[in-house]
């Protein structure tokens, strides 16, 4: 997917915020994570842990002023996401970056498959304490490829395009990210909030008219909490943070791609999870939501489901607003009716419980961005795609084009 950045380079979608507080136990205390690779520590990996690999120059780099590294075929622990990380957050990746991987059932090599390189549209406003707490790097977006024991990775730097100029250099300290979901339910930390918290909290059905407390608020529907899909709460910071209200609901895809059963959602989720917060230094899961193709809908953000938790989902406009990831890369594929139905559906509840109209305009202040300058009062849908708030192809193209419908949908189910 190439997107139509500013910079004219194609820009993606995740993030989440990364605050100040007491690192988790699981994040490095240098600003590169820790090595887990059963090569350079063999006792250290554990189902539902991280093998973080150093890249290497590779030999047949010979284009004047560019540079390609990466790794060569080997042999790894099972995992099941893929990603690559740097340094910097602040430093844009200026390539391409493919992977192969070797299915562990079968012992198959897949084709060459690419990965997303820009993710800065994803991530704390800035200025702000989540975007300068040293722990967030820059990465590419996730990548979900199923069970796998072997990988092979190349990166190759870039001239931008539409310019004449040289490559730009690779980011410093490239590492390849082999994610191990983990178990669908890791041991409780805390018992009480175990027990208190169900794995899916269900669907309540609409009041009459007469008897709605707040007209125009959605019937609430199901949704599977992060006790459901398997957080492992010992991963993310402590605490919780809000925002004032939810004014706007943006729309994302996660650009994983579209190759998982919706039997494996939830371990799609912990993946990006892990990915967010071990691999890139954030907090917590960027989004609040996450649906998958099937219609499911996925607490994201801890904080409470009905709660306006602050997340990270739309750089410069966190504020008063949430973020909804479809599960998949809507460029070229359409979304299914059911993910777009779980759209709206959660929307009508959710912004109707500030009584907001699925189908209206509503202001947000902007946080800063490519698209407006920090402080600017911005005039959007309270259904929004992320391209809406920054210069990105996220939702994709497909998915962006159905968002009227979800909005007429929303609006419906509030009884508009």
């Amino acid at each position: 997917m190439r997107g139509f950045l500013a910079s004219s380079t194609g820009v993606t979608c995740a993030a989440a915020l990364a605050l100040p507080l007491a690192p988790p136990a699981a994040a490095a205390a240098s600003s590169a994570p820790p090595a887990t690779s059963s090569a350079a520590r063999p006792g250290a990996y554990t189902p539902g842990g991280t093998q973080s690999l150093p890249l290497a120059p590779l030999a047949r780099d010979r284009a004047p002023g560019a540079a390609e590294q990466g790794l060569h075929r080997r042999d790894v622990r099972h995992f099941s996401l893929v990603g690559v990380v740097w340094d910097s957050p602040a430093t844009e990746l200026h390539g391409r970056v493919e992977v192969r991987t070797r299915t562990a059932a079968t012992g198959t090599w897949s084709g060459w498959r690419e990965l997303e390189t820009h993710h800065a549209d994803h991530a704390a406003d800035p200025g702000t304490p989540e975007s300068t707490s040293g722990r967030v790097r820059g990465a590419t977006a996730p990548l979900w490829v199923g069970e796998s024991d072997g990988v092979e990775v190349r990166v190759r730097a870039e001239s931008t395009p539409g310019t004449t100029r040289s490559a730009a250099p690779l980011p410093t300290g490239l590492r390849l990210e082999l994610v191990d979901p983990g178990a669908d339910t890791p041991p409780p930390t805390n018992r009480a909030r175990t027990r208190a918290e169900p794995a899916v909290l269900p669907a309540l059905p609409a009041l009459p008219a007469r008897q709605k407390a707040k007209p125009h608020v959605g019937p609430r529907p199901s949704i599977t909490t992060r006790r459901g899909w398997g957080a492992d709460e010992t991963l993310r910071e402590k605490g919780y943070v809000y925002t004032k209200k939810v004014k706007t609901a943006f729309v994302h895809h996660s650009a994983t791609g579209n190759n998982y059963r919706c039997s494996q959602a939830p371990s799609v989720i912990r993946g990006i999870y892990r990915y967010h917060v071990n691999s890139m230094g954030w907090r917590d899961l960027g989004y609040n939501f996450l649906v998958d193709k099937c219609g499911h809908i996925y607490e994201g953000r801890a904080g409470g489901v009905s709660k306006p938790v602050l997340g990270a989902h739309t750089l410069g406009f966190n504020s008063n607003s949430m973020g909804i990831a479809v599960l998949g890369t809507y460029s070229a594929k359409k979304p299914s009716s059911a993910a777009l139905k779980a759209i709206a559906r959660l929307t009508a509840w959710k912004v109707g419980l500030y009584g907001m109209n699925p189908r209206g305009k509503t202001y947000l202040k902007s946080g800063g961005g490519n698209l407006y300058r920090k402080g600017k009062k911005v005039r959007l849908n309270v259904i929004s795609g992320h391209r809406d708030g920054f210069a990105t192809n996220c939702p994709g193209k497909k998915l962006y084009a159905k968002l009227g419908t979800a909005r007429s949908k929303a609006a419906k189910y509030q009884g508009r």
